[in-house]
């Protein structure tokens, strides 16, 4: 049976339903953009002889992120943390720190660390110019990272009901990855976490080949620089770089990640450490005063805003959940980079259900991490598979 022609036909209805329900000017123009795009890509499908044919995909990235990208570029309308992003580079080019000393609104909080402020540089530096706007580096460094994903991801043999197979991705599936609307409304909107969720597949790609753990803890050391949610991603990929080239090559890949996360971060909250310690510990948790937008019915918020003591009992079965994530490195760590990406997607799916502030756009995490060492394995499976 083909998937493909009702995929698209779901990916319309949710973009189209995003479109009639939001309040947000730019995901309503993203919602009707797409909604054409994807049913467009719907009718191709059918037309295809083979399943999962790259005109359709290839339709589906036009018409979901290039044009919406570019008509929202002209209006000058962006997601709020595209703001956020580049004020904290402004911040941080004149006093030192990415963080307001006095923050009094939602909008002067910025709570992600200080190599965020980076995406913020060119627009800082350039101005309200096309190739400054934030969200085309956050872009730029997701697509990139999963590029160089693709071409590191390991090789080593995993043996599937009694035969080895080997993850292959191509290239040509970062096509159907980019159109989901999980990844395509955050690229065209200005979505903080895909460069922060590539940079971590490039490191997980990186740790499970045998003499690139130096490299991979500078990845994985970036990404922690970024976003406190990318902090997992060490633990995990530790784990795997010792089971693939040894103990001492996991210490290097640790010394090599706290280095690089250590410079970008440390100057910053040497700079003014209690707001630092305002904007990215007490906001995230809603303990500074101001609560977060990150509201999204999920089971954390939901304990936390409606049952007594709710809040409590999610950040104990978040806790829990950390633990039990630690444990099973130790007890069973990951020998190749699908089980570790598995391990650390489940990881971060608990979490950001259990987060008492959290949103349903976090789970674009465990999703393209899933999705992408998902690869099919073998080539005759594979979507837009081409003959030579």
């Amino acid at each position: 049976m083909r998937w493909e022609g009702p995929y698209w036909l779901v990916c319309a209805g949710f973009a189209l339903l995003l479109a009639a329900t939001t309040t947000l000017t730019s995901h309503r123009v993203w919602g009707v953009c797409a909604a054409a795009a994807y049913a467009g890509a719907a009718l191709l499908a059918g037309r295809e002889p083979r399943p999962w044919a790259r005109n359709s995909a290839i339709a589906a990235v036009t018409g979901a992120v290039l044009v919406p990208l570019a008509l929202l570029m002209v209006l000058g309308t962006a997601q709020s943390e595209v703001g956020v992003v580049e004020r904290s580079a402004d911040l941080l080019l004149n006093t030192g720190t990415p963080y307001a000393a006095h923050p009094v609104g939602v909008g002067d909080f910025n709570p992600y660390l200080p190599g965020m402020a980076v995406f913020g540089l060119p627009h800082a530096l350039l101005g309200d110019t096309p190739f400054a706007d934030a969200r085309l580096w956050f872009a730029a460094v997701f697509l990139l990272s999963m590029t160089l994903a693709a071409r590191y991801v390991t090789n080593v043999p995993e043996v599937a009901r009694g035969s080895a197979r080997r993850l292959v991705p191509r290239v040509n599936s970062a096509l159907l990855l980019t159109s989901c609307p999980a990844v395509a409304l955050p690229l065209v909107v200005g979505g903080v976490d895909l460069p922060v969720v590539g940079l971590m597949c490039l490191g997980l790609a990186l740790a499970g080949r045998v003499g690139r753990s130096t490299a991979s803890g500078e990845v994985m050391g970036a990404a922690a620089a970024l976003k406190w949610t990318a902090w997992p991603l060490l633990a995990v990929g530790l784990a795997l770089i010792a089971v693939t080239s040894g103990r001492r090559a996991a210490i290097r890949a640790a010394a090599t990640a706290l280095l690089v996360s250590a410079v970008a971060v440390v100057p910053s909250v040497v700079a003014d450490p209690h707001a630092f310690v305002e904007h990215v510990v007490l906001f995230p948790l809603g303990a500074a005063g101001t609560g977060s937008p990150a509201t999204s019915p999920l089971p954390g918020y939901l304990l936390a805003h409606n049952v007594p003591g709710g809040r409590a009992i999610a950040v104990g079965a978040l806790t829990v959940s950390v633990v039990a994530l630690a444990a099973s490195l130790f007890i069973r760590p990951p020998r190749t980079v699908t089980a570790a990406a598995d391990r650390l997607a489940l990881g971060l799916a608990l979490a950001m259900c259990l987060m008492p502030a959290t949103r349903f756009g976090y789970l674009v995490y465990p999703l393209v991490l899933v999705a992408w060492f998902h690869q099919e394995r073998e080539r005759t499976r594979h979507p837009f598979r081409t003959h030579r």
